[in-house]
C-alpha cells in the first residue's frame, strides 16, 4: 500500500513518502555491494575497489593483508554477487517489527 501511495503522489506531483522498507545503512550497503560487483565484473583488484568505496590513502601489501576494509571488500563482493543471484527480491518485503 505504502508503493501506491508514493506511486499516486508522483503522479499528482505531490511530495513522495519516503520508502521505509530499508534502513539509511541497508541503502548504503547495497549502494556499495552494487560499486564493489561493477568494480569486480571491469577486473579491477580488491584492493582498488576498496580503494573507491572506503577512500583508502595508499597502504602496503602487508598492511592490506590484516585490513579491516579488505575482510569488508570481500563481504561486499559476495553478497553483492548473491543479491544478483536472486537475494534482490528481500529488498522488496516490507521489515517486519518484532
Amino acid at each position: 500500500m505504502e508503493a501506491v501511495a508514493r506511486l499516486l503522489a508522483s503522479l499528482h506531483g505531490r511530495t513522495i513518502p519516503p520508502d521505509t522498507r530499508l534502513t539509511r545503512q541497508q541503502l548504503a550497503r547495497a549502494r556499495r555491494m552494487l560499486q564493489a560487483i561493477d568494480g569486480h565484473r571491469y577486473g579491477a583488484s580488491q584492493l582498488e575497489i576498496a580503494k573507491v568505496i572506503f577512500r583508502l590513502k595508499p597502504i602496503r601489501r602487508d598492511d592490506w593483508q590484516n585490513a579491516p576494509e579488505r575482510y569488508a571488500t570481500m563481504d561486499l563482493i559476495k553478497d553483492g554477487l548473491a543479491m544478483i543471484a536472486g537475494g534482490y527480491r528481500k529488498l522488496l518485503r516490507h521489515r517486519r517489527r518484532p
